[in-house]
């Protein structure tokens, strides 16, 4: 079927726009792979030194430190939901799901891209395609059915270009799949760990634990 040269040479300008796409594709598979990869954790894990810091050692300064030791939006709602201990369960509740929008924006950053690319790739295909139909068919007006090979030019671009661009989309729309159930994952992950915060806070006031407020903690003392 010919290289790569020989695709966009045949496929015409429509294959200079998937090619594009594909480019732009790889660029964002690439950095959100990654930014993935780095915030994945052992929440299990995670958790379990939340509440020993919490519950045992009665310190929210050392339960903030073990969110510091963590990347990710898992540990960053937890920081967050941590600086508002004392406060109002209501106004923890809305920090920290303010907190898991902000992080839920940033795991999604650049799908986008991928979902647009994934659905207009065909049609940029498509669009080859009937361009290449309507070649086919001037030719055959202008040279009647005498030399079939202009005809089989047309087709064969119209061909090329539905081809490219199901490839293109293919793989762009699996690989937008797979980050989206990883998405929905750490979202899972955020859910557990709030709920988890707010029970262990609940806990502590049942128990009797007094922690020290970890802004009044940071604040420096008057001389």
């Amino acid at each position: 079927m010919g290289n790569l040269k020989d695709w966009i040479e045949i496929g015409g300008f429509a294959m200079y726009f998937l090619l594009g796409c594909s480019f732009l594709a790889l660029v964002v598979v690439l950095e959100r792979a990654w930014a993935l990869f780095r915030a994945r954790i052992n929440v299990n894990e995670f958790l379990a030194k939340i509440r020993k810091a919490l519950l045992v050692n009665g310190s929210t300064r050392d339960a903030i430190k073990v969110c510091e030791q963590y990347r990710g939006p898992v540990a960053s709602i937890m920081k967050t939901g941590l600086l508002k201990y004392g406060q109002p369960r209501e106004d923890v509740e809305k920090t920290i799901e303010n907190a898991a929008l902000y992080e839920m924006g940033r795991l999604e950053r650049g799908l986008v891209i991928l979902a647009t690319i994934a659905n207009v790739a065909p049609l940029i295909g498509f669009l080859g395609t009937v361009l290449g139909m309507i070649k086919s068919f001037d030719a055959l007006a202008a040279a009647g059915l005498s030399n079939p090979g202009l005809v089989a030019t047309g087709i064969k671009e119209a061909l090329y270009t539905t081809a490219g661009g199901l490839i293109v989309a293919v793989p762009v729309q699996v690989v937008y799949n797979f980050f989206m159930s990883r998405i929905n994952k750490f979202v899972r992950e955020i859910e557990t760990a709030a709920n988890m915060l707010l029970e262990t806070f609940t806990d502590m006031e049942r128990k009797g634990i007094q922690a020290e407020n970890p802004v009044a903690a940071q604040q420096p003392k008057k001389a």
